[in-house]
C-alpha cells in the first residue's frame, strides 16, 4: 500500500497530527488484522459445534495475518462492498477453509466488533495521555500553590488568587474527564454476534438459542469484549455518542487552558510565554514574533473535534429501525479523526505546560499594578459595618477607583491605596491602621492554597 504518494491528497492526520501509535490503530492495516481476527475467533467457537472441521479451522489460522490489501481494494472496485472484498481475498488464500469464513455472520459482526476493539486501544491510549498531562499539572500546581497573582474576570482585573489556584481549576477539569473516560471504557460494549437485524436468527437456525448464545460468549472472549443484549444490525450508535461526547469535552478543558495561554502571553500582560525552540520561527515576515503557535493549533483542533463529534449524535439519532447506512462513510472519518487530534492535544498541551515559562516577577508588577482596586469591596463592607451608608460609600469608592484608572492611564503607579488613606470620609469610619490591614495582600487569598494542595494530592494517586 503506497503511505507516500505526494502526488495525490493526504490527510494531516497520516503524518502531521497525532502520535504514530493511534496511526497505526486506526490503519487499513489494523482494520482488516482485526476483521481476521473476528473472523478466526467465529470459525473457532462454530469449530466447537462442529461447523468447522479442524482441516478448516487450521488453515484459516495459518493465513490469518497473510493479508494484500492492494488486491482486496482490487475486488472492492467490483463486488462495491469492502468485508465481501475481504472475505474473497482471504479465501483466496485459505483454499481449505475459506468456504467457512463469515458463516452465519453479517457485515456489522465483523466490523462492529473489529471497531469497538480499535475504539478501546485508542481510548487507553488518550487516557495515558491524560494522566501524564494531569501528572504535569500536579507539578505546576504544588511549585505555585500559595504564589499570588492577579485574578481576572471579564478580562479586567478582579481580586488576587495563586497561580497553583489558577493551575487548580484547568486540572480539576481534566480529573472530570479522566473518570467519564473511565466511565466509557467500562461501559464499552459491542454488537457481539447477533446477524442481521440483532435477534441472531442465522446462529439459531444453525445450531439453537442456547448453544448459538454460547457461541457468542466464546468469540467475546477471544476478542475480549462484551456485548449488548439487545441490538440492532449494529451496536447502539449511542456508545459513539458517548465516546464523541466524551472526547469533546476532553478538548474543552485543553482548549480553555491553551486560550488562557495565548491570553496571558499577550502584550500587556506577558506573565506566560509557551516554550519557543533556539532555531523556531515566529513569523516569515517579522523576526521579532514569537507567537504562540502551539496554544493556537490546540485551540484550533479542538474546534475541529467539536464538530465531528455532532456527527456520532445524528448518526445515534437518525439510524432508521433496524439500520440504515448513512453512518457508514462518516464513522470511517471521524473517529479515527477524533481520536487522533484529540490525541495531538493531549500531547501538545502536556509539552506546553512542562515548557511554560512563567515570569514570576512580571506576575508580582500586575499583581501591585492592579491589586488595590481588589480592596474596595472590603472597604466598602467594612465601613458599613462601623456605621457608613452603603450607597455614598459606594459612589466615593467608585470616584476614587475612577481617578486611579485616569492617573494609570497616563503612565503612572496605581495611587488607590494612597487615595482610600487619604479620604476624609472613608477615615470617619476606619482608621489608617484599619486600612493598611484592609490592604495586607495576605488577606486576598482565601482557601486557594490548601484547595491547590488537596488537588494536588489527589493527582498524585492517580497511576500511570
Amino acid at each position: 500500500m503506497k503511505t507516500n504518494d505526494y502526488s495525490r491528497y493526504m490527510s494531516p492526520f497520516s503524518w502531521r497530527y497525532g502520535s504514530e501509535k493511534m496511526r497505526r490503530i486506526f490503519s487499513e492495516e489494523n482494520k482488516y488484522r482485526l476483521w481476521r481476527k473476528v473472523w478466526v475467533a467465529l470459525a473457532k467457537a462454530e469449530a466447537k459445534e462442529g461447523l468447522v472441521s479442524k482441516e478448516e479451522l487450521a488453515d484459516l489460522e495459518k493465513h490469518q495475518n497473510d493479508i494484500d490489501i492492494e488486491r482486496i481494494w482490487e475486488i472492492e472496485k467490483d463486488t462495491r462492498h469492502d468485508v465481501v472484498a475481504a472475505i474473497k481475498e482471504f479465501s483466496e488464500k485459505a483454499k481449505i477453509g475459506g468456504g467457512k469464513i463469515h458463516l452465519g455472520a453479517t457485515s456489522m459482526d465483523i466490523t462492529d466488533n473489529a471497531e469497538t476493539v480499535r475504539i478501546q486501544e485508542a481510548l487507553l491510549v488518550i487516557e495515558d495521555e491524560l494522566k501524564k498531562l494531569l501528572k504535569a499539572f500536579g507539578q505546576k500546581i504544588e511549585k505555585y500553590a500559595d504564589f499570588p497573582c492577579m485574578g481576572y474576570t471579564h478580562l479586567q482585573p478582579a481580586e488576587p488568587t495563586t497561580l497553583g489556584y489558577r493551575f487548580a481549576f484547568y486540572a480539576q477539569d481534566l480529573l472530570m474527564d479522566l473518570e467519564l473516560l473511565q466511565f466509557v471504557k467500562k461501559n464499552l460494549k459491542s454488537k457481539g454476534m447477533k446477524g442481521a437485524v440483532g435477534t441472531s436468527a442465522s446462529y439459531v437456525r444453525l445450531l439453537d438459542q442456547k448453544r448459538a448464545k454460547e457461541m457468542e460468549k466464546e468469540v467475546l472472549a477471544k476478542l475480549e469484549l462484551e456485548a449488548f443484549e439487545i441490538t440492532n444490525q449494529t451496536a447502539p450508535r449511542k456508545i459513539e455518542f458517548w465516546v464523541a461526547s466524551l472526547l469533546a469535552g476532553v478538548t474543552q478543558s485543553l482548549n480553555k487552558f491553551a486560550f488562557d495561554v495565548r491570553f496571558m502571553q499577550s502584550p500587556g500582560l506577558r506573565e506566560w510565554e509557551e516554550p519557543f525552540s533556539k532555531s523556531q520561527v515566529g513569523s516569515s515576515a517579522m523576526p521579532f514574533k514569537r507567537n504562540p503557535i502551539k496554544a493556537e493549533q490546540i485551540c484550533s483542533l479542538a474546534r475541529l473535534v467539536v464538530s465531528l463529534s455532532r456527527i456520532p449524535w445524528d448518526n445515534a439519532a437518525s439510524q432508521l429501525l433496524e439500520r440504515t447506512l448513512d453512518d457508514s462513510a462518516n464513522r470511517r472519518v471521524v473517529i479515527p479523526e477524533m481520536f487522533l487530534a484529540v490525541d495531538e492535544m493531549l500531547s501538545s498541551a502536556t509539552n506546553l505546560l512542562d515548557g511554560l515559562m512563567i515570569y514570576e516577577e512580571v506576575t508580582r508588577k500586575n499583581l501591585e499594578f492592579f491589586f488595590a482596586f481588589s480592596t474596595s469591596e472590603v472597604i466598602l463592607m467594612e465601613a458599613v459595618k462601623k456605621g457608613a451608608d452603603r450607597q455614598k460609600m459606594h459612589e466615593i469608592l467608585r470616584e476614587i477607583s475612577m481617578k486611579a484608572w485616569q492617573e494609570m492611564h497616563s503612565g503612572r503607579e496605581n495611587p488607590m491605596g494612597n487615595l482610600i488613606l487619604a479620604s476624609k470620609e472613608i477615615k470617619k469610619y476606619l482608621s489608617a491602621a484599619d486600612i493598611k490591614k484592609i490592604l495586607d495582600l495576605k488577606n486576598y487569598t482565601g482557601n486557594a492554597t490548601q484547595k491547590s494542595d488537596e488537588l494536588t494530592e489527589k493527582i498524585k494517586k492517580i497511576s500511570l
